[in-house]
């Protein structure tokens, strides 16, 4: 496809908004930090999955050849201010007296259902890290003969202040090294670093750490942040287009990924650092470890305190679309079921268009609408504007159905051709079918409404009326047209 603008993304590293120019075109290399499957799956994890296919289907639309590199993190995941612990899945797999790869095959095969659900497209490759080990002791030697890390009773850690004599330890998240040093808590095992901010390349696992690996420096584990490193040079070269998460992942763990790849081959990993924000909860973040976060199962199934109802798979990601991906995203029962009836008059507007009315002048100009489209895209992927501008196509199509405006059969394809290039290749959207409460409504809606025609055409006007006032009381409207009724819940 030819675009008439060039795409402009917001690259963290640079804190400001640059022409997107892939080193190899059309070849478009992107890493983004996959979860951490010690649990399911819930909203916020939904957002980066949702965020980077949205940016993974519009390379693609623009005929980009992307290879999308997604992760699985099944082992070293220690917490983020932390480089002693147990692992948490190992953590998990002690207590319910299991293996801890039959934790990470549960959760993962989960989380694959989530995103299946989600419309979310597969990476092009998901690996391991635990199937990256040598590579990540390799990377480790790299950095030691560099000169930046250190051994202390069989661990192995990056030395922060030394690096940043001469590189910028902050140069993503602008955090200074000085403030670092002061501002971090003490925690178990800091000890043994020579700087607090130090961060671990390995550590020597404890008698109770089931999952261990043998090394130049002892029996142990590799430290969280050496694994998307390695994974993304092994998949992608030591340099590559594109690197995404959550704004979670921006400090330490990027900027940690940063400072590994420059003392082991001189560079910055990625050209472009792209960040989602955070899903809100009056707020504050949505989390495990906050204990407010609320699983996409439960989602489906309506299955939590916090919820009025179920979200379709379809909602849950029409609702991350509606803000822009570096926006907050506060959640909200309101949020939620405006954005199911605003998805509910998307898919009837295109289903209407096949049966719209044709004329020699349209009052409308098509071209311009999908030109805006696209260009919100290109605008650092501006869903929320893109949403806004095939909401317009909705009213266009509305109002060419009431006949109160007109389109030509060329700008009726181009119309058609936008909301489905937008909605269901781009936005990854798609009709969901009705189960089996949904079948009955619509069932049940088909006989009232035929019951209301018969009275209309008896010029029964009172029963009529009444079957309408009834199911006004309940939210749903009714609208004649020429072929017979429609109807709707809400406004």
């Amino acid at each position: 496809m030819e675009m008439e603008t060039k795409l402009v993304v917001h690259n963290t590293l640079s804190r400001k908004k640059e022409v997107f120019e892939p080193m190899n075109p059309p070849f478009v290399g992107m890493y983004v930090c996959g979860p951490t499957v010690y649990g399911d799956a819930h909203l916020g994890h939904a957002r980066p999955a949702v965020t980077f296919d949205l940016v993974f289907r519009y390379l693609r639309h623009c005929g980009f050849k992307v290879r999308y590199v997604r992760n699985i993190t099944d082992v070293g995941h220690l917490e983020h201010d932390a480089d002693s612990g147990e692992d948490k899945i190992a953590k998990k797999a002690r207590l319910e007296q299991i293996e801890p790869m039959e934790v990470v095959q549960y959760f993962t095969d989960r989380y694959h259902k989530n995103m299946e659900a989600l419309n979310v497209l597969s990476p092009s490759i998901e690996p391991r890290a635990s199937a990256h080990i040598i590579e990540q002791i390799d990377l480790i030697r790299k950095i030691w003969d560099a000169g930046l890390a250190y051994e202390v009773n069989g661990s192995v850690y990056f030395d922060v202040p030394k690096y940043n004599r001469d590189h910028h330890y902050g140069i993503l998240s602008g955090r200074v090294v000085d403030e670092l040093m002061t501002a971090t808590r003490e925690l178990e095992g800091q000890e043994e670093k020579r700087n607090p901010s130090d961060f671990a390349l390995w550590k020597k696992a404890q008698p109770e750490h089931i999952m261990r690996w043998k090394s130049p420096w002892s029996e142990g584990f590799p430290g969280w942040h050496l694994e998307c490193s390695v994974m993304g040079i092994r998949y992608l070269g030591d340099r590559f287009d594109i690197h995404g998460g959550g704004m979670d992942l921006l400090f330490p763990h990027h900027e940690s990924e940063i400072a590994q790849s420059v003392a082991a081959n001189g560079q910055s990993p990625a050209r472009y650092w792209l960040h989602n924000n955070m899903i809100t909860l009056n707020g504050q973040k949505m989390g495990k470890s906050l204990g407010n976060a609320v699983s996409l199962f439960d989602f489906f199934a309506g299955n939590h305190p916090l919820l009025e109802k179920p979200y379709s798979p379809m909602t849950i990601r029409f609702f991350i679309l509606q803000a822009h991906y570096r926006s907050t995203l506060d959640f909200s029962n309101e949020a939620l079921q405006a954005a199911e009836k605003g998805l509910k008059k998307l898919f009837a507007a295109i289903n209407a268009i096949e049966k719209l009315p044709l004329s020699d002048k349209s009052t409308s100009s098509i071209p311009e609408l999908r030109q805006k489209c696209y260009e919100a895209m290109n605008d650092d992927f501006n869903s929320p504007i893109a949403i806004a501008h095939l909401f317009e196509g909705v009213r266009i199509i509305n109002s060419v159905k009431d006949k109160s405006e007109t389109l030509t059969k060329e700008d009726s394809e181009i119309l058609k051709m936008t909301m489905y290039d937008f909605v269901f290749e781009i936005l990854g959207l798609k009709e969901e079918e009705a189960g089996a409460s949904g079948k009955l409504t619509e069932g049940l809606m088909k006989t009232i409404i035929a019951v209301r025609q018969k009275a209309r055409e008896n010029k029964d006007f009172a029963t009529s009326d009444m079957i309408r006032d009834r199911l006004a009381e309940l939210s749903i409207k009714i609208k004649d047209t020429k072929d017979g009724a429609e109807w709707t819940i809400g406004d």
